[in-house]
């Protein structure tokens, strides 16, 4: 019987602020998804990665392009500005077309009260388009500066059950959708 590889997922930042606190969200999460059986977790930090400001996809770094590409499923790590997505996260997903597709996508989100879930459900229309699967299941932080500690963990408990679960969904469709691309090319 032949070895399954593991799933690849890229864990997305998409705050680029100067004090952000993305860096800790996405650190905590990662932990998380390390210790998921069967999972292989990489990391793209947006304000370290240079994107297209005129949607010039030729323009889209090389590296960029293959990362997303080799990728089985994302995980999107947004903050809420006034109601919506950080301007860096939808740059980095109109800078690619192709390589987002037939993928699945989770999402960790962060703010005051509504916890980013404003940013999220905007973000869910936006990967439709790019034909991606969104999973169900997502994380939430509200007052998130309340809610690390100075080691950047969290007890937060719904938060610790909603990844858990985010992560069983991702695996599942990350894994179905990968057999299929394997054997049949994404009719979009």
């Amino acid at each position: 019987m032949t070895a399954v590889a593991p799933v690849r997922i890229e864990i997305i930042i998409g705050s680029v602020r100067v004090g952000r606190i993305a860096p800790v969200v996405a650190g905590w999460f990662a932990e998380r998804a390390r210790a998921y059986p069967g999972l292989d977790v990489g990391v793209i930090d947006l304000a370290d990665t240079p994107l297209p400001q005129d949607f010039d996809e030729s323009t889209v770094t090389d590296e960029f392009r293959e990362r997303v590409g080799r990728a089985d499923g994302f995980v999107a790590v947004t903050s809420e500005y006034n109601h919506g997505y950080p301007a860096a996260l939808k740059t980095a997903f109109d800078s690619l077309k192709h390589e987002w597709r037939s993928k699945p996508i989770g999402f960790v989100s962060y703010g005051g009260l509504a916890g980013g879930l404003r940013a999220t459900e905007q973000l869910r229309q936006v990967v439709a388009e790019l034909h991606m699967v969104s999973v169900r299941q997502s994380v939430s932080f509200h007052r998130v500066r309340k809610r690390f500690d100075d080691q950047g963990q969290t007890t937060d408990g719904a938060a610790i059950d909603s990844a858990d679960r985010m992560l069983a969904q991702l695996v599942w469709w990350a894994d179905a959708v990968r057999v299929q691309r394997e054997t049949t090319p994404y009719p979009g």
